[in-house]
Order: structure tokens, then C-alpha cells, then sequence
């Protein structure tokens, strides 16, 4: 078969192959968001847990492949620069700060998903907000690609 022939039979086998897995999509309709936010919710609580628990190897768990932290130093990329940058915080007994979801907005489609919320230091007071997003990765498996923290402020209320 000429090659031309030979990408076109290749490319029908390949649409072949996707068309059960898109009706299969779409038949289900789209995701209920609810439920999404739900997920994503109880996802950035557990892996808020992890500090909390002292468990370092469950906060790497949570990390994609592609994780890229911002902070005040600069952008950690990957798994490894991560946790390197982080491990200091699970040092002690005792976690040097908690955060938890109050916001989460997850994309019509499922595969995109942005959590932010209050950072508190073990006293409570609020030190700053995070904003997270998160990627399905898999069915039900969602792990975080964006991290950025901001300082919190006193601002006036209109």
C-alpha cells in the first residue's frame, strides 16, 4: 500500500477505535458539576490533610507530573523541586500552617478544576490565600498542576 493509502487506513483504524469511546461520552451526558465540585472539594481537603497528618509521602502522591508551584521565590516545576521546596514544611510535630477549599469551580467538562481558599497558621489567623488547579488525570484521580499562594490583606469592604 502507498504510504498516502497507508496514513489514511491507519487514521480510519484510530477514528474506529474513538467513535465507541465518544458515543460512550456522550451518552452519559455531560458531567454533573455538582458531584465535581464535590470531588475536587473533598480532594483539596485530603490532600490539606496531608500536613496536617505529617504524611509527606501522601503530599507527593497528590502532585502531577506537570506540577508547577508559584511562589514568592520563583516557580518550583515538577514533582521533585516541589517537594524538595516543601519538605521543610513537614519537619516537627506540629504543621505550620492549614488551608482548606472555600471556592471551587470545576470546567464543563470535568477536566479542569480550580480550588482557593484561606492559608491559617496554627493559631488560626488568616496568612494568606491559595489557589490550586487540579486535573483529571484518570477516572476519579485528580492531582494538582498550578499552585500559587497570595498573602493575605486587610482590605476595606465596599
Amino acid at each position: 500500500m502507498p504510504t498516502p493509502f497507508r496514513f489514511l487506513a491507519l487514521l480510519g483504524l484510530a477514528l474506529g477505535a474513538i467513535a465507541p469511546l465518544h458515543a460512550q461520552a456522550a451518552s452519559g451526558g455531560a458531567p454533573d458539576p455538582e458531584q465535581l465540585r464535590k470531588v475536587v472539594s473533598d480532594t483539596e481537603r485530603a490532600f490539606a490533610k496531608t500536613m496536617a497528618d505529617r504524611d509527606f509521602a501522601a503530599f507527593a502522591k497528590f502532585l502531577s507530573a506537570d506540577a508547577v508551584f508559584q511562589g514568592s521565590k520563583g516557580s518550583l516545576r515538577g514533582p521533585e523541586a516541589v517537594t524538595a521546596a516543601w519538605k521543610k514544611f513537614f519537619d516537627g510535630p506540629q504543621a505550620p500552617f492549614s488551608w482548606e477549599p472555600d471556592n471551587v469551580e470545576v470546567m464543563t467538562t470535568g477536566e479542569l478544576a480550580l480550588s482557593s481558599g484561606p492559608v491559617r497558621d496554627p493559631n488560626g489567623k488568616l496568612v494568606a490565600r491559595f489557589n490550586s488547579v487540579w486535573r483529571q488525570e484518570a477516572p476519579g484521580v485528580w492531582r494538582i498542576i498550578l499552585d500559587m499562594g497570595n498573602d493575605a490583606c486587610e482590605c476595606a469592604k465596599p
